[in-house]
């Protein structure tokens, strides 16, 4: 089994280099056999060993592979973990995380979650006796509520998918460590050009490298970065048992679209923050969630743990119902309609009958998404486009 710790001789001298630098050159070193510039995809399933019962690096894809390995570094340098795991998507990658619990183990999880999280969390892990419980996770409050002699993990996002609220990490990982928790972090939407949370002492940052990522709807994928080489060797030996990885070429991509992910968040942010602005002051919006605006209740702490930016999603609640809401996401044109998000251009779509369809209605609007609810993915297109096309969908 590889190390955790495999870059961390190699690459020492990368770590002195900002984030932009790293995102670039970390894990993307030139070819030594050619001198190619961008590592070449390595598509090969198996690797000839140098005698029986003697292994090499690689030996078998699922294992390990250069070109995940590649992505594996770059992420595990810009998040400031001492390794990565690369998985066939986003889900897999959270199931991974979960995958270290046990039968009876309870798992602590926020609210305002993606959709495939809980289903994820309520119609599988449950089935195999890991039991959850969602606390809203910017009320210390509720999690003392939530808690139980059997709590392993405590599962966060911030900002949530899809009411953008903003948890304290650092706060909630303080509260975990008292009660000898695991702390996990979906960081999809914040990415490490933002929010890093291993940073800020969490123990595993998810993403969905499908998204901001990747940032081109082209790849699907998913990644696990700890700080811990013991837990990265547990994770790493589920991985390699049960099989879900990514592929070279997904990976490839998503290593390719890291390069220019802090030039692409710096702009999704610049858009958002302008269309939230307009968006709060339209007759036909009721609310807007977006952490950059001051009426947001998670503004204060965003502004400290989120690094010169706020994003590039919203959230908006319409006047009216569900046809109302549907009637303006079919409006759109610029604006596709479609699920995902992160992307270089804009989506929109309607949660309670997209991505967040897998909740039982009764959880949904429990915790706040309602029929009226439409979520942007601002892309990074002119500004002056964008705010075109979403003024004639709303009026």
């Amino acid at each position: 089994m590889f190390s955790g710790l495999y870059f961390h001789h190699s690459l020492s001298c990368f770590y002195t280099m900002k984030f932009r630098t790293k995102s670039i050159h970390v894990g993307n070193q030139k070819d030594p056999l050619t001198g190619s510039v961008v590592p070449p995809i390595y598509s090969a399933s198996t690797f000839v060993q140098p005698a029986a019962g003697e292994f090499g690096e690689f030996d078998y894809s699922r294992t390990a592979n250069p070109t995940r390995r590649n992505l594996e570094t770059t992420i595990s340098a810009l998040e400031s973990g001492c390794g990565a795991l690369a998985f066939a998507s986003g889900m897999a990658a959270t199931h991974g995380a979960m995958m270290i619990l046990n039968h009876g183990d309870h798992i602590i999880a926020g609210t305002d979650i993606y959709g495939g999280t809980y289903r994820l969390l309520h119609k599988v892990c449950h089935k195999v006796g890991i039991e959850v419980t969602l606390a809203n996770t910017t009320d210390p409050k509720q999690l003392d509520a939530a808690i139980r002699p059997n709590t392993k993990l405590l599962w966060l996002e911030s900002p949530g998918n899809p009411l953008m609220s903003i948890t304290d990490i650092a706060k909630c990982v303080q509260w975990a460590k008292k009660h000898q928790l695991l702390v996990g972090v979906d960081n999809t939407l914040a990415t490490p050009v933002l929010t890093r949370p291993l940073e800020l002492g969490a123990d595993i940052v998810q993403h969905s490298a499908t998204k901001y990522l990747g940032g081109h709807s082209d790849a699907l994928g998913g990644l696990l970065v700890v700080k811990d080489p013991s837990l990265h060797e547990q994770l790493h030996y589920l991985q390699n048992a049960t099989g879900g990885v990514m592929s070279p070429w997904d990976a490839f991509l998503i290593s390719r679209g890291i390069k220019t992910l802090d030039l692409r968040m710096r702009q999704h942010c610049e858009n958002a923050s302008q269309i939230a602005a307009f968006l709060e002051s339209h007759d036909r919006v009721e609310r807007v969630y977006y952490p950059g605006l001051e009426s947001h209740p998670g503004m204060e702490i965003a502004q400290q743990q989120m690094d010169g930016g706020f994003g590039g999603m919203i959230s908006f609640e319409v006047v009216g119902e569900f046809a109302d809401a549907k009637k303006i996401v079919d409006q759109t044109q610029l604006f596709q309609l479609a699920v995902s998000l992160g992307a270089v251009e804009s989506l929109i779509e309607h949660p309670a009958s997209m991505s967040h369809a897998s909740y039982d209605r009764e959880d949904r609007l429990k915790h706040g998404i309602s029929d009226s609810l439409i979520r942007l993915s601002v892309g990074i297109e002119n500004v002056e486009d964008q705010l075109s096309d979403l003024e004639l969908a709303l009026s």
